[in-house]
This record gives structure tokens, sequence and C-alpha cells, in this order.
């Protein structure tokens, strides 16, 4: 897939080890074929982020694992992929550990929504004007990603 790529997130992702490059180049592909108008920029001095309309989506590499932090807490997650961060009120995330298999479908679609959201203004807008999901709502059974 063939996208403009910010130098700054190529250098954070070429620092890591070859593990975590391949998830953060996975991620990276899927949130780009879920938009195409999917800038990337820096954040916080290194961390990349992936915004349209508001942050979808940002990267963040840890010891045993690679945070995916999803920039709505209200997009739907029918199959599970969130792992944290369910009863909070403006984000949630994804940890993949080294070896996981990352259901490409679900996570394209969960940018979508996220995406979506954004175009309508953002989940706080959405949510003030009652549409979307309560962020405070029991998760969907969910499964492990380790």
């Amino acid at each position: 897939m063939s996208y403009p790529k910010n130098p700054q997130v190529d250098t954070y992702i070429d620092g890591l080890p070859d593990w975590q490059q391949a998830i953060c180049e996975r991620v990276r592909d899927l949130i780009h074929e879920a938009d195409p108008e999917i800038e990337e920029t820096i954040k916080r001095s290194v961390q990349p982020y992936f915004v349209l309309h508001g942050n979808v989506a940002a990267l963040l590499a840890t010891r045993d694992h690679v945070n995916v932090f999803l920039y709505d807490p209200i997009a739907p997650d029918p199959k599970g992929l969130i792992t944290a961060g369910h009863e909070n009120k403006t984000g949630r995330q994804i940890a993949i550990y080294r070896d996981s298999q990352i259901d490409d479908r679900a996570l394209v679609e969960l940018f979508r929504r996220i995406i979506a959201n954004n175009r309508a203004g953002g989940w706080r807008k959405l949510l003030a004007a009652g549409g979307g999901a309560d962020p405070g709502a029991a998760p969907p059974e969910r499964a492990r990603s380790r």
C-alpha cells in the first residue's frame, strides 16, 4: 500500500526491535487502508499519531507490547479488540504482543468508525446529541491478545 509517510514516524518505528517494527508497520498500513486521507504526525515529542478531523489513533511501543491508542470511547468493538480503557471516558487501547495475530478486518472497521465519528463532529458532539454508545457501558466479551 502506498501513502504519504511522515519521516519522523519512520524514525520512531525504525528505532524499535524488529517484532515491534512489524506490528507498527502493519497497524500503520491498516489505518491508511481505513481512510487514505489519514495524516501522520508526531505529538508529545516522539509519539506517532494518525489524524483526520481529530486524533484517530497513536502508537506507543513498550517493553513487551505495542499499544494502539484509540481516541474515541464510543466506536463499537464487536470483535473485542480493545484490551484496556473500557471505562475510560476519552479513549481506549489495544495491546498487541509479540506473535499476536491482528484481526485486520476488525481493526480497519474500528478505525473507520472512529474516522466517521470524527467527520460527524467528534465523539463528544455525538454523545451530547444522544448518539453513539455510552462509554461507561459494559464492554463486549473480548479475547486476550497475548
